[in-house]
């Protein structure tokens, strides 16, 4: 509610909120997000707009104050923007291999000469080199087949799961609903492969070093925190209350929702593990991106806890 004053003869409007918009740029075709925008509509007593981006977004548009992204995309940007902070950890997802049997696929091992379809240079890409180097399988044991994701049924030519499905390719391995959707299509000739001890997607909310030292932004930016806080407690302790407007938010089918929502999760806080998974993905980011791997110190910097713990105090 706003206030009125009368100050020589003019009205003026005074906000009980001296909290100003935020822009934040997510990957809003993403499970992941959707607490952001949660949070926006039920806990967030200032202004905020999500656009579709990521950490890319941040560190070239001053415009926008927040960004979320996995944590891959943050190893790229942060390489060359060092003002880049992680300051919150929205989701972790713990990503499947969706393969076909009847290519021959009954183990992990059984993947090497296939065509697995994943998007290069992104979390996906890094969890299936990773997952399949488990099973002694180096890059160039199998073939990388590109794609596009899906978020309903029926998923069209150029799809991962319509690839699978039409004998194209003969694994998936990407963030959901894409695997679901991959297993429906594939019916009980799908066999998933997954080991949470291998890998997570870690999906930040991060911001910059200039926008921290704002006090105003900075203050918008805590609250949004404590917004998202709320909003991730009720996706843990009463996910039925969201699951239609996630479902809807992402055009996702309500169904394939509640079968991925296990393999996600909403802590709301910072891994303890974060700097230890960005030093080793790094080697992996920095191979990519044909550039040297940053060493600890460098990436100790990425990581802002404050901004948490000032939420949390208040």
């Amino acid at each position: 509610m706003n206030q009125l004053f009368l100050v020589g003869g003019l009205v003026l409007i005074v906000s009980n909120f001296l909290i100003s918009a935020l822009k934040i740029a997510s990957a809003t075709s993403t499970i992941e997000y959707t607490p952001e925008l949660i949070a926006i509509k039920d806990d967030y007593s200032g202004s905020a707009q999500i656009v579709n981006g990521g950490v890319a977004n941040i560190v070239s548009d001053t415009s926008v104050d927040l960004a979320s992204n996995a944590e891959t995309q943050a190893l790229r940007q942060y390489a060359s923007h060092k003002n880049l902070r992680i300051i919150y950890t929205v989701a972790e997802v713990y990503y499947r291999i969706v393969a076909n049997k009847k290519s021959g696929i009954s183990s992990l091992s059984d993947l090497k000469g296939k065509r697995i379809g994943t998007i290069p240079s992104t979390s996906a890409a890094y969890f299936v080199e990773k997952y399949l180097a488990t099973a002694g399988l180096k890059a160039s044991d199998y073939t990388v087949s590109y794609g596009s994701i899906c978020m309903s049924a029926p998923c069209g030519s150029g799809t991962f799961p319509y690839m699978l499905a039409h004998g194209s390719i003969d694994a998936v391995g990407m963030w959901e609903p894409t695997g679901e959707l991959a297993a429906q299509a594939l019916g009980s000739d799908a066999i998933v492969f997954q080991d949470r001890s291998v890998y997570r997607e870690i999906f930040n909310l991060h911001s910059t070093a200039e926008k921290l030292k704002d006090p105003t932004t900075r203050k918008n930016i805590v609250a949004f925190i404590q917004a998202l806080n709320k909003a991730e407690a009720v996706f843990n302790t009463d996910p039925q209350s969201v699951w239609p407007r996630v479902a809807a938010a992402v055009n996702m089918d309500l169904n394939i929702l509640k079968a991925v929502w296990p393999i996600h999760s909403f802590n709301g806080t910072l891994p303890s593990d974060l700097l230890d998974v960005l030093v080793a993905e790094d080697q992996w980011v920095a191979k990519q991106d044909r550039r040297t791997a940053m060493t600890t110190a460098d990436l100790t910097n990425l990581i802002d806890p404050s901004v948490l713990k000032e939420a949390l105090q208040t």
